[in-house]
């Protein structure tokens, strides 16, 4: 396949990115505009897939309606008629992706690592708002610009344009396997929850140094996520704050809704986190999928149970501020704390009533009682007990 000099008589190629099954990136200069971009041009064969070039046209719009500091923006698509390629021309990020940070470094510094998915996050949160959902968030697509250390998403568009066409099909795995989350691998409708997954796999990734299922097969890999806990980071990284390491894998759950309500929420939680604190968001999920899965069946083969297990047996965690995880609210009852108040009075005065009575009956068994000796009873055996009661009335009257 010959490299183009030019596309759509506007953008002139300079050089090659990068390339993927589907497509193959170029840095180019809009010679209209006199900036350099990135143009991405579609594999040949997909353009005799007609199914797949409509909805990657409606795809490449919505995509471009997309702007955000934390979104690799689109500025143009068509179809080259020199060539009768599909293009799509986006913003040229001139710095590496998170895929070659690993390749050279295999880990992140922690804070480093946090910093990177909250602020994908923050562009995640940004589409879902405006019903566009990733669905291919992998290293690869978190780019990081050189001078500026902002991070962008790349590639909006084309997972969607290529779900149910020919070339998916026949088999083959849109992206790489191992960020999918288990609903796409099974073929449903992948929804904001599932980006939300592949963005915890980044993380976890980013953070361990390796993935939160090691496989062999696409096989062995769906097992794993539906079967297998996820082992915590701090085994691989005791550094990383046992909060942080929480908050990444409450991303991986098995079930959609045990995860995030948002890609805001995780940001939120990894800020949280790198300060080993707790928000509210993590501790009610994990709160609310442990009787879930306990019902399940027995717990020694329940994946999140044995997960949730592993948490608990851990370190304790350090407990968060009350600023940073508000209480949880509970069930309104006005009536119940009256009636509790007064049932205690009650039974206070009914206590004091006997006290009274016990010290006239050690008075009268005395001898001769002087009066200090009467002073001193009296202090010794009320006021004493006088205080218990008191305490007593107090830590139920709360």
């Amino acid at each position: 396949m010959t490299t183009p000099t030019a596309v759509a008589d506007r953008y002139r190629i300079d050089g090659r990115l990068g390339a993927g099954g589907m497509s193959t990136v170029f840095l180019a200069l809009d010679n209209v505009l006199e900036r350099q971009v990135a143009v991405k041009l579609l594999a040949e064969h997909l353009a005799e897939d007609e199914a797949f070039v409509a909805r990657f046209r409606r795809e490449a719009l919505a995509a471009a309606r997309l702007q955000h500091p934390n979104i690799v923006q689109v500025f143009d698509s068509g179809q080259d008629r020199e060539s009768g390629r599909h293009f799509i021309v986006m913003e040229y990020v001139d710095g590496p992706s998170c895929a070659d940070m690993l390749r050279d470094y295999d880990v992140l510094d922690v804070e480093l690592a946090a910093t990177i998915i909250q602020e994908a996050c923050n562009g995640l949160d940004y589409a879902h708002r405006a019903g566009v959902v990733h669905r291919d968030v992998k290293p690869g697509n978190l780019l990081q610009v050189e001078e500026t250390g902002n991070v962008k998403l790349a590639d909006f568009g084309i997972a969607k344009a290529a779900e149910q066409t020919r070339i998916t099909q026949v088999g083959s795995v849109l992206g790489t396997a191992a960020y999918l989350s288990p609903e796409q691998a099974r073929g449903d409708e992948a929804g904001p929850a599932s980006d939300i997954y592949s963005l915890g796999v980044c993380a976890y990734q980013l953070l361990a140094g390796r993935l939160p299922h090691e496989y062999g097969s696409l096989t062995e890999l769906a097992l794993k996520q539906q079967n297998d806990p996820v082992r915590p980071i701090r085994e691989f990284r005791p550094e990383v704050p046992e909060a942080l390491d929480r908050a990444v894998r409450v991303c991986l759950e098995t079930d959609p809704a045990a995860r995030y309500n948002s890609a805001l929420e995780l940001g939120e939680a990894l800020n949280a986190g790198l300060f080993n604190e707790y928000t509210e968001a993590t501790l009610r999920l994990e709160d609310e999928t442990e009787p879930t899965q306990a019902l399940a069946g027995d717990p020694d083969t329940t994946a999140t149970t044995r997960a949730l297990r592993t948490r608990r047996d851990s370190a304790p965690p350090t407990p968060p501020p009350a600023a940073s995880v508000p209480a949880r609210p509970r069930a309104p009852a006005r009536a119940a704390p009256t009636r509790r108040r007064r049932r205690w009075f009650t039974t206070a005065l009914l206590l004091l009533l006997m006290l009274a009575a016990g010290v006239a009956i050690a008075l009268v068994a005395s001898d001769s009682p002087s009066p200090r000796q009467v002073d001193r009873v009296v202090e010794q055996k009320f006021d004493d007990q006088l205080d218990g009661i008191k305490d007593l009335i107090r830590d139920n009257t709360q």
